[in-house]
């Protein structure tokens, strides 16, 4: 099995390019543990959502290889500098992305509306001052907001929008985002979840998770609309008796391979 990723070292970077660090080798590893699975779903279309180095949708593009035949890549950045230091990582490690200079999709949700089959996002999440947000440079790589929630509650119906029937999403979240009320936000709209990777530091608890569709969440999403009822209590139940754990919140077959 191909283990490779992208060795960011080799390249050149900027100081205005946020560099990989903990919470994007966890992404990667995340994305490694569930290679096989990748292969599987065989995704015609891969993005990456604010894509910094290239480290990830080039390590993404490097592990998938040509047993992904056929699949396509794209990764957008609101920082024009790491637009450009994501293509040079590309052209170092010989695989090829269309690389666009946006906020988040803006301009592209129209054209990409349910084609993502694998999405990753390793968002802004830690929590800063509003005015923080969307700032120039390499500020608007880490600038989250209050929580650290205001871009990813910003990505989290575009990524609703653009994933196919059969999309994955992987997202990077801090302890500081509550997760599981971002786990039970994307259930109401029809998604299954569970924690791929979990990494711990002095600083920071990272959870890097896995969102796909789900016939019995969007059945439950669909009633409780209907209903105009909270999630029922079993739902809360496992995910709050599990988290802890950092165990995966359905085990088995979670209907993503």
């Amino acid at each position: 099995m191909s283990s490779r990723t992208a060795q960011i070292r080799l390249v050149s970077s900027h100081l205005e390019v946020y560099e990989p660090c903990v919470d994007s080798f966890a992404l990667v590893d995340a994305l490694l543990a569930d290679r096989t699975n990748l292969l599987e779903h065989r995704p015609t279309l891969c993005m990456e959502i604010g894509c910094g180095s290239g480290y990830v949708i080039t390590s993404l593009a490097l592990m998938l290889g040509q047993e992904a035949h056929g699949a396509c890549y794209l990764a957008t950045d609101i920082n024009p500098h790491a637009v450009g230091v994501t293509r040079e990582t590309l052209e170092a490690h010989g695989v090829h992305a269309e690389v666009i200079t946006t906020d988040i999709a803006s301009g592209l949700e129209r054209r990409l509306a349910g084609l993502v089959d694998v999405m990753v996002v390793n968002p802004p999440y830690v929590p800063t001052p509003v005015e923080e947000v969307g700032g120039d440079g390499i500020i608007s790589s880490w600038a989250g907001g209050e929580n650290g929630r205001s871009v990813i509650d910003k990505i989290l119906p575009i990524a609703d929008n653009l994933l196919s029937e059969r999309g994955w999403l992987y997202m990077v979240t801090l302890t500081a985002n509550n997760p599981l009320e971002i786990c039970l936000q994307m259930r109401g709209k029809g998604y299954a979840s569970r924690i791929v990777v979990q990494r711990s530091t002095e600083e920071e608890n990272l959870h890097i998770i896995k969102f796909w569709r789900d016939f019995d969440s969007q059945v439950e999403a669909n009633e409780l609309e209907a209903t105009n009822k909270a999630a029922p209590t079993r739902v809360m139940e496992s995910l709050l008796s599990q988290f802890p754990r950092l165990s995966f919140w359905r085990s088995g077959n979670d209907g993503s391979s």
